[in-house]
């Protein structure tokens, strides 16, 4: 059975209360099926604002599933938790082909990034089609190579705003494939940590320097995996920040109902 997102249990309290990792912010939670061109099904968590129509939506593409990725990786399940509240974002994870969760198993298998272009497609496809607004690629590691190969490309880059990418191994996209970034012209974010497995600031700042309107934030004292609260905080700050086109820092308390996640 799929995990429900509306068994959480919310309780109100007039103080504030600090955000938790397993803090659950208000929000209209629903579980979503997603349709390929290529006939399969991925499961997914739509998460809007619960009293008002989102000013942006992210579309988040998880990490390696080959390596524990999926779509409850810990800074897109806390997004999901936080952003519709403090943010009024929409936040959409899914489980690419093939990967599992407690939400369920989608369709497929693991097709090294490439099969896996139809289903960035359809997350986008799923998102334009609901009407959710100013659209945002946001990928993790893995999720930053579909970022970089398709984004930019018909039919996903007629439907978004620009991308945000966390950790981003510049493994599987290539010199081409930011070239087409180039072109393409909309924002580029990259958060790279200090001391990132794959990629530190200095040579992204290096290879990114093709897409003339990349932003490389180095995140500093930071890892590939984002452990960490005040990590956490960091990237969701900075996703944000990117999407509404303003600087801003998430508040850290919280004054209202409010669950708490296993």
């Amino acid at each position: 059975m799929s995990f429900d997102p509306a068994s959480y249990a919310f309780t109100s309290s007039d103080a504030p209360l600090p955000i938790r990792a397993n803090t659950v912010l208000p929000a209209r939670r629903e579980n979503v099926e997603l349709h390929t061109e290529d006939g399969l099904t991925l499961v997914g968590e739509l998460a809007l604002p619960e009293d008002r129509d989102p000013i942006a939506t992210l579309v988040t593409l998880h990490p390696l599933p080959t390596h524990g990725g999926f779509m409850d990786s810990h800074v897109f399940r806390k997004a999901s938790f936080r952003l519709p509240a403090l943010a009024g974002i929409a936040v959409l994870r899914f489980n690419t082909r093939g990967t599992s969760s407690p939400r369920g198993t989608s369709g497929g298998r693991f097709e090294e990034g490439v099969g896996e272009r139809a289903d960035a497609e359809a997350a986008v496809r799923f998102a334009a089609d609901r009407g959710l607004a100013h659209r945002w690629l946001v990928g993790w590691s893995f999720g930053t190579e579909l970022v970089l190969k398709y984004g930019a490309t018909t039919p996903i880059g007629d439907q978004i705003d620009g991308a945000v990418l966390l950790s981003p191994p510049l493994h599987r996209a290539v010199d081409a494939d930011l070239d087409a970034w180039a072109a393409f012209g909309r924002p580029l974010i990259a958060l790279v940590p200090e001391f990132d497995d794959y990629l530190r600031p200095a040579e992204a700042g290096d290879r990114f320097a093709r897409v003339p309107q990349t932003r490389v934030i180095g995140i500093d004292g930071g890892k590939h995996l984002w452990v960490g609260e005040k990590f956490v905080q960091r990237a969701l700050n900075e996703v944000v920040s990117a999407v509404t086109g303003t600087a801003v820092e998430l508040p850290t308390t919280w004054v209202g109902p409010a669950a708490t996640a296993g």
